[in-house]
């Protein structure tokens, strides 16, 4: 019985050796997002941090011990060893040429929102990947908050009835500046909530509730000496006649609800934000401790209900269900060995460029924009 077993064992197919994955930049995205969940991915290994800052390259080895260090991206494209993905986690100026360099080099390549400036740009970034038979995709995490999982489940479910209003707010309190390229008025550096924050929760809205037919919006610049807009409203008025009305700002001295969306039988209304990201910028690591990933306590459950506020007890609470960030790099590592679809495509990014280039002449022009 034993030697049948053993003999079994000894004709399966050896694992397959992970997918070596080199993350280029270490910010805030890389340090927080990228390289943390790259490394919790079961058929991935965290191999290269590409970062010249001295002292990021010894955040990076004390936090992975094994990692290789680069002082530039140029070194990944002329190694012999060239790694089986690269991650563009740097600046956004430097999104569209470092995944050009990737996909010409034909090494499949993830790119942090936003893809591009514009998307124009966006489509021939897929184009490209379409000519080199590479693997092209966007990280946009927010598709696996929590409070986005439990909506999509409560619309799949039919709870709300038919939607008529969507509302969807990424408010922050922060008066003061905190400088660097994200704040910076320069066209080049794609900076300002509109393609931070608000590259979110329109890409949001339009995985909800589909295409764009108009589009208006508002930004503005609130904060003394700051150059890029850090208080925006964007309203989106889909095909199926839904209306999305979305707010980032970073000047909110009140946060209001997540979400609240109006239907013809209900509404839901959520306070909070996923509490994935306060969970990684602490150190935590999903599946590395007690509590499961991405839970959250009842009292933050959003509630469902009619004709009465959340605040004063009106509807039934919504279990939320539980935030899963990891499920993005599980879905990458699966199509990169099974040819599969990318779990956010370069075409999808740019359906959402456009929204936020349409935004942007709004505000500019004060016009409503027709898609």
């Amino acid at each position: 019985m034993n030697a049948s077993r053993a003999s079994v064992s000894s004709s399966a197919p050896a694992p397959a050796a992970p997918l070596r994955v080199a993350v280029i930049g270490y910010g805030l995205a890389g340090s927080v997002f990228h390289a943390p969940l790259v490394s919790a991915t079961d058929g991935l290994h965290l191999d290269t941090v590409v970062t010249s800052d001295p002292g990021r390259q010894a955040q990076a080895r004390e936090a992975y011990p094994d990692v290789r260090i680069a002082a530039s991206a140029d070194e990944l494209w002329q190694r012999p060893d060239a790694p089986d993905l690269v991650v563009v986690a740097s600046p956004n100026r430097t999104h569209v040429p470092f995944a050009t360099a990737a996909l010409t080099a034909g090494i499949p390549v993830v790119v942090d929102k936003p893809l591009a400036a514009t998307a124009a740009e966006a489509y021939e970034l897929a184009a490209l990947a379409e000519r080199a038979g590479t693997f092209l995709s966007v990280f946009q995490n927010r598709r696996w908050d929590n409070d986005f999982l439990t909506l999509r489940r409560l619309l799949a479910d039919g709870e709300l009835g038919e939607v008529q209003r969507f509302e969807s707010r990424y408010e922050r309190w922060r008066p003061q500046l905190k400088g660097g390229w994200r704040e910076s008025g320069a066209p080049e550096e794609i900076g300002g909530l509109l393609y931070d924050l608000g590259s979110h929760v329109v890409d949001q809205a339009l995985v909800l509730f589909g295409p764009a037919v108009r589009v208006y919006a508002e930004t503005d610049v609130r904060r003394p000496a700051a150059e890029a807009d850090d208080d925006t409203f964007i309203a989106i008025t889909h095909a199926n006649g839904v209306r999305s009305h979305l707010y980032v700002s970073a000047t909110a001295a009140q946060l209001g609800p997540r979400f609240r969306v109006l239907g013809s039988r209900a509404g839901y209304v959520k306070y909070g934000l996923d509490p994935q990201e306060a969970a990684l910028r602490e150190g935590l690591r999903p599946g590395a401790g007690e509590q499961p990933w991405g839970e959250e306590p009842e009292h933050l459950w959003g509630r469902l209900g009619s004709g009465e506020s959340p605040l004063t007890g009106g509807g039934l609470p919504v279990p939320t269900v539980p935030g899963d960030y990891p499920a993005y790099y599980a879905a990458v590592a699966a199509a990169l060995r099974t040819g599969g679809p990318a779990p956010v495509t370069a075409e999808e990014a740019a359906h959402c460029l456009a929204v936020l280039e349409a935004a942007r002449r709004s505000s500019r022009d004060g016009v409503t924009v027709e898609m």
